[in-house]
């Protein structure tokens, strides 16, 4: 057991020392309850997490309309096993065990319930993934067995040249398959499906450009795969031209989603208030910082691929020499590499210069401590959890508000915290950046209510952006407005989880008084894992009254 986790447990409702003794019980968990043990939880969840897979033959995923079916039956038989669980004997931990494996189960049957991606989205049949993602998972639905082309550096050794030739050998069945399982004209959905293909089209070109040399007999394989998703670009298109149904879940859905999977105490109302508020304060603040600065010259985009790269490794040394210096949390030796290893490309003044690159490029300090994200993957694959069900990304996004709420979080804590006082131009990036979520983010919940069309959010974004960096035309905008459409609660997630992180360290604050430290209470958030930030708030500091409105916590 880490240390960190150690010191979360002495946190959740003073149970450090039942879990001490199922640690040298070997995890075996607490007196066999009627329910079953501890031990029962991890075999009925990796039980679980083959169960929820598709089936596929020949690298193509089963999503037709009797599969899913049978699946969703099925679904009930593991919800009612788990159900039978009484864990009123458990610590606290294992209790928020317990109810990440349910959150997940909630997580399938409102797919099947209401997102049905595989029946509405167009999106989700998106194969070709170039570049990694910053959070535990791929993020919004994604088909089972998309290729994640950057796992793939070339040249490839012989086994997978052979695997990455069948996965590319399958689109055309996926995408096929894709046609009859379609069968829900939601508009928006469709549109962005339409526009995700072409982004598809031009990945597979760069992508046979790269093998013509290393590997020519791929080419082919590619090329018929890229014809396929022309296809079934021109496929929705035409059906695309007639439909009206709207992509939007509703409020009460929205609501019932954050309670029961991604186990949110706010409901949609009160998110759009979090969000107003934060996008007024954002502007506001934004204003008084240049007030402030009013005498100083305004920052500049760096003007070279090398004075950029200067400056985003400074930048990073920088950032963990501040955590160290102040003692932010306890920095672990591969943070810096981390951070460095994750250096965008410079975007010359000749091409669209996107909300990010405007900001990377006049100064990197804020974004190297959004770059949190990357600290906390090297932390889970090289520190894994203790909890076999927290080891791996839990499903369906419900690490969202944990990962994109601290990331975002942790650009003005450190700027309170003193990382940005020498570079006071750098603190107006900060709320430029909080504006921008906070506008995206109102874009997630008006267009599930049926407020905003997904034009009508894209203005938005773009409208209550300072400065006019959110461009209409870059892919900032439409890939996060296509994300929080196919994942509710996505958008919202940066800010709302940031207001929701605000509100663990007060709480934690309180109880300790003079006590209070910050390394120690971020060690034991980190230790805790990635996931729901109230199973966190309840794990560090004992305290129900969130979960108490998801769930009747078992004592």
């Amino acid at each position: 057991m880490t240390n960190a986790r150690a010191r979360s447990v002495r946190r959740s409702a003073g149970l450090a020392g039942a879990l001490a003794a199922l640690v040298l019980a070997g995890c075996a968990g607490p007196p066999a309850p009627p329910g079953g043990r501890y031990g029962d939880l991890v075999t009925l969840f990796r039980e679980w997490r083959e169960f929820q897979k598709p089936g596929v033959t020949d690298h193509v995923p089963d999503y037709t309309a009797a599969a899913m079916r049978a699946q969703h039956r099925r679904l009930a038989d593991f919800q009612a096993r788990l159900a039978a669980f009484d864990v009123s004997g458990w610590p606290v931990a294992d209790q928020v065990d317990f109810h990440l494996v349910r959150a997940e189960m909630n997580g399938l049957d409102f797919d099947h319930r209401v997102l049905r991606p595989w029946s509405r989205n167009p999106c989700f049949y998106t194969v070709i993934y170039p570049s990694p993602t910053d959070v535990p998972a791929r993020e919004g639905p994604v088909m089972h067995g998309a290729i994640e082309l950057w796992q793939y550096p070339f040249p490839l050794a012989p086994d997978r040249l052979a695997e990455l030739e069948a996965r590319l050998g399958a689109i055309p069945a996926i995408l096929d398959q894709a046609k009859t399982n379609l069968v829900f004209g939601a508009t928006d959905l469709w549109r962005l499906g339409i526009r995700e293909a072409g982004r598809e089209r031009a990945a597979l070109a760069a992508l046979a450009a790269r093998a013509a040399g290393p590997h020519p007999e791929l080419v082919p394989v590619i090329e018929r795969a890229s014809a396929a998703v022309a296809d079934f670009q021109v496929w929705l298109e035409a059906r695309h031209k007639t439909m009206i149904q709207p992509s939007g879940i509703g409020v009460g859905n929205y609501d019932w989603y954050m309670k029961n999977v991604h186990l949110v105490p706010y409901t949609w109302a009160q998110q759009v208030a979090i969000i107003e508020r934060e996008l007024d304060r954002a502007w506001s603040q934004l204003k008084l910082e240049e007030a402030r600065n009013q005498s100083l010259p305004p920052l500049e985009p760096a003007a070279s691929p090398e004075a950029y790269h200067e400056r985003f490794v400074a930048a990073a040394r920088d950032f963990v020499g501040f955590l160290r210096s102040r003692e932010i949390f306890t920095v672990p030796d591969y943070a810096l590499d981390a951070l460095v290893a994750r250096e965008g490309g410079f975007v010359p003044p000749t091409r669209l210069r996107d909300f990010f690159t405007q900001v990377e490029l006049r100064d990197s300090h804020p974004m190297r401590a959004h770059g949190m994200h990357w600290i906390d993957l090297a932390r889970m694959a090289r520190e894994p959890h203790p909890s076999p069900i927290r080891r791996e990304p839990l499903l369906y996004n419900i690490w969202d508000m944990r990962a994109e709420g601290y990331a975002t979080g942790m650009e003005e804590l450190a700027l309170q915290a003193g990382y940005l006082d020498d570079r006071p131009r750098a603190r107006e990036l900060v709320y430029i950046m909080l504006a921008n979520r906070a506008a995206r983010a109102m874009g997630d919940l008006r267009m599930h209510s049926g407020e905003f069309t997904l034009e009508e959010a894209i203005a938005f974004a773009v409208d209550r952006t300072p400065y006019g960096w959110l461009s209409p035309e870059g892919n900032t905008v439409w890939f996060d407005e296509q994300l929080y459409l196919g994942q509710p609660g996505y958008g919202t997630s940066y800010v709302v989880g940031k207001v929701h992180i605000d509100r663990l360290l007060a709480d934690r604050a309180r109880q300790q008084g003079e006590r209070f430290s910050l390394r120690e209470t971020l060690d034991a958030f980190h230790g805790a894992g990635l996931i729901p930030v109230s199973l966190i708030r309840w794990e560090l500091t004992g305290l129900d009254d969130e979960v108490g409105r998801l769930f009747a916590p078992r004592r």
